[in-house]
């Protein structure tokens, strides 16, 4: 069984949340259906939403209607949005080291 780690789940979560409010299962849906390799699972999804809402990254209203649970929707903060800059920078200095990486090794196949 494939372990997942969804290490830049956060990161995710945010360019979606800049995009449009959501919440949560619909957000574990579209990482699922949107990303070619996807780490996250449901759990991490809503482990990192409850940390970001801690930290003021994100913002909760609670939705409720005639029949069903009521939904939680998140949306992004401008503190989250910060971090989202924050995040992209670091994932851009990653993307660049795993080009090199990859662009060495072909060179020793």
């Amino acid at each position: 069984m494939e372990q997942r780690h969804g290490r830049h789940t956060p990161a995710f979560l945010l360019l979606a949340l800049a995009k449009a409010p959501a919440y949560g299962s619909m957000l574990a849906k579209q990482l699922e259906e949107e990303l070619p390799f996807c780490f996250s699972d449901s759990a991490i999804v809503y482990r990192s939403l409850k940390e970001m809402e801690k930290n003021e990254l994100v913002s909760a209203t609670w939705e409720t209607r005639d029949s069903g649970n009521p939904i939680k929707w998140y949306s992004i903060t401008e503190k989250g949005i910060n971090a989202l800059i924050e995040m992209a920078d670091d994932i851009k200095k990653r993307h660049d080291n795993f080009h090199y990486f990859l662009s060495q090794y072909e060179l020793i196949k």
